[in-house]
């Protein structure tokens, strides 16, 4: 028979040998990296709430997880956690859209100033910040104190930009809220965490393929501008989305959304260097995967799905120990322990079911 351009091609490229072949356990997508993180190099985390798996084995596994953003001294571990110190990097909860990360950044650095400044608890009375409105789960007593713990947590977010190594970023969403004064870009809509509803100051805003990539892209350019050797890791979160403001089913704009944000990530792989992608909604959402590694109520990812994706993580993208023993023991995760520490993800959008 005569050649063609598939004859020569190796396995993974058919689904039939790939896919259709395999255990289920024997999938894997990732087929190269273009970098490896080691022990020392300093990884910073952000995006949806499915970024915090990572965190947390990255701290189990004893790699360099960066907190840049420190709890108090005096403050105890157990109240560091409830405050939201461990949740990411720095303090700034849920960055669901690269239109917050872009807009983080500019904040940090003085370039973009919100009008938009406070918002006030209706069944407290507490003062809350409008683009981390659950991140102190007290609130503060005044908007001065609201401030100062803001521009802590800025200072914290330039020490992260300016000093990490490695930046693992997960796209969450594209459906959001906006202040229509300015374009500021809301963690969760007016009224959920703070704040009140009012269509004549606040918008909703639903993010196309080419304004992912342009706002995570200028991201990208603004982070190298003060650190120019940082590394990207770019995932797709399989989270399920919780509710959609498209008047539309939440099963259609789930699908929306996740196609959205996988042709985002493609684009952005192929256009800046050392951004590698790291194929877990791929693996959990491919046929053979999703009955197995979904919940119960079939939006999050059970420990066993957790545990699968985190293990091709550390094959895939992480410096393997000289050590055999450490290196099993850096892939081997105990199931129950991780339910436990699933229940402590924190996914800000779960308060629109609850507010």
């Amino acid at each position: 028979m005569a050649d063609n351009p598939y004859s020569s091609l190796p396995d993974h490229r058919f689904w039939r040998k790939a896919v259709t072949s395999l255990p289920p356990f024997a999938i894997d997508p990732v087929i190269e990296t273009p970098f490896r993180i080691s022990p020392q190099d300093k990884v910073a985390t952000a995006g949806s709430c499915f970024a915090q798996e990572i965190a947390h084995r990255l701290q189990a596994s004893g790699f360099h997880y960066y907190l840049a953003e420190q709890p108090p001294e005096n403050m105890s571990p157990a109240e560091a956690e409830r405050r939201n110190y461990s949740m990411y990097s720095c303090r700034y909860g849920n960055l669901y859209t690269t239109a917050q990360l872009l807009q983080l950044f500019d904040r940090a650095y003085g370039a973009f100033k919100p009008q938009l400044d406070s918002w006030t608890r209706p069944e407290d009375g507490r003062i809350v910040d409008p683009f981390r409105p659950r991140i102190e789960p007290d609130g503060y007593a005044t908007v001065e104190d609201m401030r100062a713990d803001r521009e802590r947590h800025l200072d914290s977010v330039r020490k992260m930009f300016e000093t990490m190594d490695v930046f693992v970023f997960t796209f969450g969403h594209t459906e959001t809220w906006r202040h229509k004064a300015d374009g500021a870009i809301l963690q969760l809509a007016p009224g959920v965490a703070g704040g009140a509803w009012d269509p004549t100051v606040f918008e909703f805003y639903n993010m196309t393929v080419s304004e992912v990539v342009r706002d995570f892209l200028a991201s990208v350019d603004r982070i190298r501008t003060v650190n120019p050797g940082v590394r990207i890791v770019l995932s797709v979160s399989p989270v399920g989305i919780i509710a959609t403001y498209e008047n539309r089913h939440v099963i259609e704009s789930n699908s929306a959304v996740k196609a959205i944000l996988r042709a985002a990530a493609d684009e952005v792989v192929r256009a800046r260097p050392n951004i590698a992608y790291f194929p877990s909604y791929d693996l959990v959402t491919v046929a053979p995967n999703a009955q197995r590694f979904y919940r119960d109520d079939t939006r999050r990812i059970n420990p066993f799905g957790i545990d699968r994706t985190m293990k091709m993580f550390f094959e895939h993208f992480t410096v393997q120990s000289a050590d055999p023993a450490n290196a099993i023991k850096a892939l081997k995760f105990d199931v129950a322990a991780e339910a436990d520490t699933n229940a402590r993800v924190v996914c800000d959008e779960e308060a629109i079911e609850t507010a």
